[in-house]
């Protein structure tokens, strides 16, 4: 029992050094095995993308914040005519400039978690594609698990459902989703959050400037969603090509994946039309990892890494249970929905690993290697799931035609977010 104690312990100070670790994330300068894979964004892939990381070999490639410099965009510009691939947007709030400011100002600080250690900006950080390399699934505030991947912001305004159970269908709304989440920033309330903010620095100045209004439940909510919504990306060599008429603007072997993109019916979910692309349906699909996830990795042993290359095996009375995730049922209650979850889009894709749900896979071929097989065969799997026979040279076209989708804008996306100061007590 004592040694049980002690290991309980242990693992909670872990936990709170995770916390602490996830802090650091915002601090993120290079690593080298994404940014060599997508050489021509020089700030994409910053951090450590944790490849190999159950590897004694693993070294991380972490920089300081201060190297990273800031550099402003015109982000209104941007939703007014959106880059080469996407449709117009339609039924946003009137932004200015004070508002964008002041969103993306909140984004970054910390003073929004309950403890101020946790801002947006740490599980959606910028140089990593608005989502999280490091880990499969955020740590929380205190070292708490957070059982869903980091999706990432990129074109977020288009999506008429959020999360990945799509819970919520408002922007405006949906921040107070991670404010109140006890193992997200774990705020008790709505006020408690309102009532600091009055109390910190020059914010009330900031919002009566934005909206001529004070700090309440709805102007929070639209400054936060005011930065999100300008977060588009597009205009990418697949773009150029298919919307441009730019021939020699993707290889080859980007043509051939896109070629097998449609022939295997992967843009049934994964949609483009005429007059843009978001490479999603809006929709929510059960391909086989939640089941998996849910009923095979169960019955798993649970294996704890500590370091890279070093693991231990645990008794599962003092590791936290791993937490069920019904996906799509969780927000509607229909048994139907259980493990459905929503589509996400493929743009800049291959800058956003790890992918599904639950951040299962870390790179761009193990997802499509999941697929060829045909998921993880089960009833209620999507009926499109089916083992496709894809060579190798088919599996490697794909990857390059999906690499073709990132936004010639994603470097100045994230320098733009660096403008922002780090709120901290």
């Amino acid at each position: 029992m004592f040694r049980r104690v002690i290991a309980l312990r242990s693992i909670r100070a872990t936990a709170r050094a995770l916390n602490v670790a996830a802090a650091l994330l915002c601090a993120a300068q290079a690593s080298t095995g994404l940014a060599q894979e997508v050489s021509t964004y020089q700030r994409i892939g910053q951090g450590d993308s944790r490849v190999d990381y159950d590897s004694t070999g693993y070294r991380t490639d972490s920089k300081s914040l201060a190297s990273l410099q800031g550099e402003s965009a015109n982000l209104i510009a941007l939703l007014e005519s959106p880059p080469l691939g996407l449709p117009k947007v339609r039924g946003v709030q009137h932004l200015t400039p004070a508002i964008v400011s002041l969103g993306r100002r909140l984004f970054f600080d910390r003073r929004l978690s309950f403890n101020g250690t946790l801002s947006c900006a740490m599980c959606h950080i910028p140089e990593q594609g608005f989502s999280q390399h490091e880990l499969s699934t955020p740590v929380g505030i205190e070292g708490r698990f957070v059982k869903r991947n980091a999706p990432a912001l990129y074109n977020v305004v288009y999506r008429r459902t959020l999360f990945h159970d799509g819970r919520e269908d408002s922007l405006v709304r949906q921040i107070w989703g991670p404010l109140l989440a006890s193992n997200e920033m774990g705020n008790p309330s709505m006020g408690s959050v309102l009532n600091r903010l009055k109390k910190t620095g020059d914010y009330t100045e900031d919002f009566a400037r934005a909206f001529d209004a004070d700090i309440n439940v709805l102007t929070l909510g639209q400054a936060i969603a005011g930065y999100q919504q300008v977060l588009l990306s597009a205009d990418s060599p697949f773009d150029r090509w298919y919307y441009g008429g730019d021939s020699a603007a993707v290889t080859e072997s980007a043509k051939r994946g896109f070629t097998l993109f449609m022939n295997n019916d992967c843009v049934s979910c994964h949609q483009l039309d005429d007059d843009g692309a978001l490479f999603a349906d809006g929709d929510f699909h059960d391909t086989g990892v939640g089941y998996f996830d849910a009923v095979i990795r169960k019955r798993e042993p649970h294996r704890l890494q500590i370091a890279p290359g070093v693991f231990i095996d645990v008794d599962t009375d003092v590791v936290p249970p791993r937490q069920s995730d019904l996906g799509r049922y969780e927000a509607t209650g229909l048994a139907e929905d259980r493990w459905k979850y929503s589509t996400p889009s493929l743009r800049n894709v291959a800058i956003t690993p790890p992918y599904m749900h639950n951040g299962a896979f870390g790179s761009l071929g193990a997802v499509i290697e999941f697929y060829a097989r045909g998921g993880e065969p089960h009833e209620g799997q999507d009926m499109r799931i089916r083992p496709r026979d894809l060579s190798e040279h088919d599996k490697a076209d794909l990857v390059a035609f999906l690499e073709a989708l990132t936004g010639s804008n994603v470097d100045a996306l994230a320098a733009d977010a660096r403008i922002a100061p780090i709120g901290d007590f």
